[in-house]
């Protein structure tokens, strides 16, 4: 289903992505970051559509509905080196932060920060480019 959204993102020099498509793209990144730990919560997901909700102004049936296209995506998606990587080509600096402070609401939204949570996070902001500064700065934000 998202073979041709893949196909670009893992070109050689991928071009900045349409709307819909980082939607998703980044959707899938705050999907994994959820899995990370083998414990996809529904407090997690609760927290990714309101993320998705509030980043994108969707009402709650738009954000689950955009959440399961994410996950589909995720499942689908290479590795998350490729896929970081390809993000970062696609989407601006500010976006990728405000993904990063995305991903710590899900984080810790259970109340819980796993080890593997962290560790997804520590790699997930550097592939994006995301300095450790900014990554940070976006956990404060939430916390």
């Amino acid at each position: 289903m998202f073979t041709d959204l893949l196909r670009r993102l893992t070109a050689p020099e991928p071009q900045k992505l349409p709307d819909p498509d980082a939607r998703l793209a980044l959707g899938a990144l705050l999907v994994r970051v959820a899995r990370s730990d083998g414990d996809y919560a529904d407090v997690e997901i609760a927290q990714i559509d309101r993320a998705l909700s509030a980043r994108y102004g969707l009402s709650p049936f738009e954000a689950a509905k955009l959440r399961a296209e994410c996950e589909q995506l995720e499942a689908e998606a290479p590795d998350t080196v490729r896929f970081t990587r390809a993000v970062k080509d696609a989407v601006d600096y500010d976006d990728r932060v405000a993904v990063i402070e995305a991903m710590w609401s899900v984080v810790m939204a259970d109340g819980v920060r796993e080890e593997e949570e962290d560790s997804i996070m520590r790699m997930t902001a550097s592939l994006l480019g995301v300095s450790d500064q900014d990554s940070h700065k976006a956990r404060l934000r939430i916390s």
